[in-house]
């Protein structure tokens, strides 16, 4: 299933107490016996069947929803780039780019607490076990009954922070930027992007359920659907509204995110008639999901995460005009190769968390260990050709109109050193789902992003009367890196016990081939002329670089691909496993849902 499409229906009810979600029929699957006993809900004798290769847990499923995934969120990213090509073009890194940037700090903030970390983290577990129980109930529909539970108060919430934020635009501005020399462009663009705070939440909510039942294509396409609102709506209002017209771009794309994903979401949950006499209860540790208590520790963390963000802009607002330009534009860059390694982690953790929910810590573990890798390599990659190729990557993004030669060289430099971080940011972003995979109120990863928020704050305190922008960018590098640490070593102690040594020795190594690499592609990249070929021969000495060093050096890290774990529903791969120690999962092997014992 590479998406949207809908789950194969389960020919056997599985045993409720294996913690399991559903079990998968093949589409050659022959017909179950028919069921034994009397009444409409009688059980079927036979056991259920192994997971197909359409199953959520399945190492093609995986891989294809991975791709899937890859590139629309490759989509989105070019877009957001063309989204930012013609803020450049058309208002510069000047004042007017500075008051919409003030105000895109709460679609930013929104973003990553109510789409991408909160919310996500919150509901993809609790979705996981609704479908582990679904699977094991008569009556009633767990699934349903959290979405009533859950969905209006969250509405409700929601709804009056952004009637507040449009209520003290004029507060927030002055507390976000007080050096802004015209504050009354960027209270306007803040009150026209407050809007997104409910759009924002109930696109993250379908995210999260559809993920949770195996659906990733409308979830993945979200953002090309929002950078197709923004780049439309600036098109079309630009000439009277000015950069304002981007602000009202923003309340339009949060609109296509939702309108893109409710759909499927409503066919998700009418995949299942149920009997509507005597309907289930949902458990109170679900019910409860909106109960500040159970939610907290991942909102601050989330609230702490992006605060970085705030901190960069109050120290860069009272730096020269185009400083907090030249930090967004940078970031943005910077950020891709941290955005695309991190698919893998987003596809399989619901995986993880069904895997939890059926008492399989050492599969979670293996999972875990084997996407932290993997996303390792991808980002230390993409670091290594920003920083070797920075000048030829920004000018050829965004150096026309009024994005002038100047900006080119003040924003790669800040560009090479936010990319310093970019391994840090993502083992954040994978190593919090080991925290939060079940669903347990933890308070260490919010203490550790407090820790690396204070580094940023001293450190870019210091670094912006020092160095500028680039002394920011370098304190968010420090910042989130401290984070990093921090949570690798608290990691062994969690839900999902990973090695830490083994995961820090083999991350040290590929930080060794990254700076090996990029120094091979920063030769390249100074010794040829034309932008276009200097960026392209540097991305390949890169690569190749990277990749002979990993190869040859001692102890290098295995890094097994993606793949590998469709053989293992071979006859061959079945005995070879059975010889195994009991309840083994080969690295990169599927997570069973039909093993263990629930917690």
């Amino acid at each position: 299933m590479a998406g949207g499409a809908r789950p194969l229906e389960p020919a056997a009810r599985p045993d409720p107490t294996a913690g399991g979600e559903r079990g998968w029929t093949p589409r050659s699957a022959p017909a179950a016996p028919p069921a034994t006993g009397t009444g409409r809900h009688a059980r079927r004798k036979t056991p259920p069947p192994p997971p197909s290769s359409a199953s959520p847990s399945s190492g093609r499923f995986l891989l294809r929803a991975a791709f899937v995934t890859a590139a629309l969120t490759a989509v989105g990213a070019v877009l957001g780039l063309v989204r930012d090509q013609i803020l450049a073009r058309y208002f510069g890194a000047g004042t007017e780019t500075d008051a919409f940037l003030v105000a895109w700090t709460v679609p930013e903030f929104a973003s990553t607490l109510l789409i991408e970390d909160a919310m996500a983290l919150i509901l993809v577990p609790a979705f996981s076990r609704a479908l582990a129980r679904r699977s094991g109930s008569l009556f009633g529909d767990p699934v349903r009954a959290l979405v009533r539970t859950t969905l209006p108060r969250l509405v409700l919430a929601v709804a009056a922070v952004s009637a507040l934020l449009v209520a003290t635009a004029p507060l927030l501005v002055s507390a976000l930027a007080p050096g802004l020399p015209d504050p009354r462009l960027a209270v306007d663009c803040t009150r026209l992007t407050a809007t997104c705070v409910l759009s924002f939440a109930l696109a993250g909510y379908c995210s999260a359920a559809l993920r949770a039942h195996g659906s990733f294509l409308p979830p993945a396409a979200i953002y090309v659907a929002y950078n197709v609102g923004i780049i439309g709506t600036i098109l079309v209002l630009r000439e009277p509204f000015g950069v304002r017209a981007a602000a009202a771009g923003v309340a339009v794309g949060g609109v296509l995110m939702v309108l893109l994903q409710a759909p499927s979401l409503v066919r998700e949950l009418r995949t299942r008639p149920v009997p509507k006499e005597e309907p289930v209860p949902v458990p109170a540790s679900d019910g409860r999901l909106l109960v500040l208590g159970m939610i907290a520790p991942v909102i601050v963390f989330a609230l702490t995460r992006q605060s970085q963000i705030l901190i960069e802009r109050f120290l860069a607002s009272p730096l020269p005009a185009g400083a907090i330009s030249h930090l967004n534009y940078a970031q943005k860059v910077a950020q891709m190769p941290m955005i695309l390694s991190l698919m893998l982690c987003t596809v399989s953790f619901p995986v993880i968390a069904r895997a939890l929910a059926a008492g399989d810590a050492e599969a979670a573990r293996r999972r875990v260990e084997r996407d932290l890798l993997l996303a390792a390599v991808v980002v230390l990659v993409g670091a290594s050709t920003v920083i070797a190729a920075a000048p030829q990557i920004v000018g050829l993004l965004f150096q026309r109109g009024a994005f002038d030669a100047s900006d080119t060289a003040s924003t790669a430099l800040v560009m090479r050193v936010y990319a310093l971080g970019l391994l840090g940011q993502t083992m954040v972003g994978a190593l919090v789902r080991c925290y939060f995979s079940a669903a347990r109120p933890l308070w260490y990863p919010a203490a550790a992003m407090g820790a690396g928020l204070a580094a940023t704050g001293l450190a870019g305190t210091v670094g912006a009367h020092l160095w500028g922008a680039a002394g920011i960018a370098g304190a968010n590098a420090l910042g989130i890196t401290v984070t990093a640490v921090m949570l690798l070593l608290g990691a062994h102690r969690q839900s999902v016990p990973i090695d830490v040594r083994h995961l820090g020795e083999g991350l040290l190594r590929l930080t060794t081939a990254g700076a090996w690499a990029t120094g091979a592609g920063w030769l390249c990249s100074v010794a040829i002329g034309p932008p276009v070929l200097a960026v392209a021969v540097a991305a390949l000495v890169v690569i190749g670089v990277f990749l002979l060093f990993v190869a040859c050096a001692a102890k290098a890290p295995e890094i097994p691909p993606l793949p590998r774990s469709a053989c293992r529903r071979t006859p061959h791969a079945r005995r070879r496993a059975a010889s195994t120690a009991a309840g083994a999962t080969p690295v990169g092997g599927d997570v069973p849902l039909d093993r263990g014992q629930p917690r």
